[in-house]
């Protein structure tokens, strides 16, 4: 990919921050009525399409899943994003407050808040509850703040931002999606954007300089987010809450799903390419890869 100075490309950021930046108080009617029957991701992209189990189940049952899997991605951003505005915050602390590097940090942060919020929202809106991680994932992850740094940070950011970012923008073209999902995606894919350019460009501008123990743990890092990734948008959970008998048996089916890993192939296959290109995928951790159904 081709980068500019780091500073030219965060003004450039924070200047189409100002330019188009949203409130999701403000930009979304929260007052709208839900549509009834319509699904809350589009049906090609629930777990379970496709397999003899969607044949058999009916179609309330089909949209209470992809109720179910709604909540449970936008429970995923909120835990994700969390971690990364700990991050951004920690890089900001040790780094001149004046640079434009930074201040476009904070406003990442300040839209991440927002996101948070919004997605907070978007489940009380849909009658939902939030999923929670495993307590020993939950415990885990408060230290990944203090442990990331550098490459290891925008990997990890990456991880989260441009699978999620691929995946939202096929709710944007199904027009079968809830429209106050669509009004939502619409805001986060386009303030995410901007966040994907930052975490780029400054990822390649740290590996030009990165010696080999340190290209190696980025690698680690990114194979372990992405099968943690792929897992825990299809825990059993979100099947017991959409009412089916056998949540477990249902998970092991969504993960062995060959329409579910093309979904996910195909939503990471961007990212795959920009890391393929950077030599951020090889070696060990490729099998990860492999695993998690994000590498096609």
């Amino acid at each position: 990919m081709v980068r500019t100075d780091r500073e030219t490309t965060a003004n450039r950021l924070l200047k189409a921050s100002a330019n188009l930046s949203y409130d999701p108080h403000v930009d979304i009617d929260w007052n709208a009525p839900l549509v009834d029957g319509s699904f809350f991701i589009p049906e090609r992209t629930v777990s379970l399409y496709g397999t003899p189990l969607w044949d058999r189940m009916s179609h309330e049952q089909r949209v209470e899943l992809s109720r179910q899997e709604l909540i449970n991605s936008v429970s995923v951003g909120i835990w994700f994003e969390i971690i990364l505005m700990q991050m951004l915050l920690r890089m900001s602390y040790n780094t001149d407050p004046t640079t434009a590097h930074v201040r476009y940090a904070l406003t990442e942060i300040a839209d991440e808040c927002r996101h948070s919020t919004m997605f907070s929202m978007l489940i009380e809106k849909v009658g939902g509850r939030p999923y929670r991680n495993p307590r020993p994932l939950q415990l885990t992850a408060q230290a990944l703040p203090l442990i990331l740094r550098g490459p290891s940070m925008w990997v990890a950011t990456l991880i989260g931002e441009e699978v999620f970012d691929a995946l939202q923008r096929e709710h944007l073209k199904d027009e079968t999606v809830q429209p106050l999902v669509r009004a939502v995606m619409r805001i986060h894919v386009t303030e995410e954007a901007r966040h994907v350019r930052y975490a780029r460009e400054d990822l390649m501008r740290l590996l030009e300089h990165s010696p080999w123990p340190v290209r190696e743990f980025t690698r680690d890092v990114v194979a372990v987010g992405a099968l943690m990734l792929a897992r825990i948008l299809a825990r059993p959970k979100q099947y017991a809450r959409a009412g089916l008998p056998d949540p477990k048996r249902a998970a092991e089916l969504a993960w062995a799903n060959p329409q579910r890993r093309e979904t996910l192939a195909s939503g990471a296959s961007r990212l795959v390419r920009f890391l393929a290109e950077a030599d951020l995928i090889g070696g060990p951790s490729k099998k990860l890869w492999r695993d998690s159904g994000l590498l096609a």
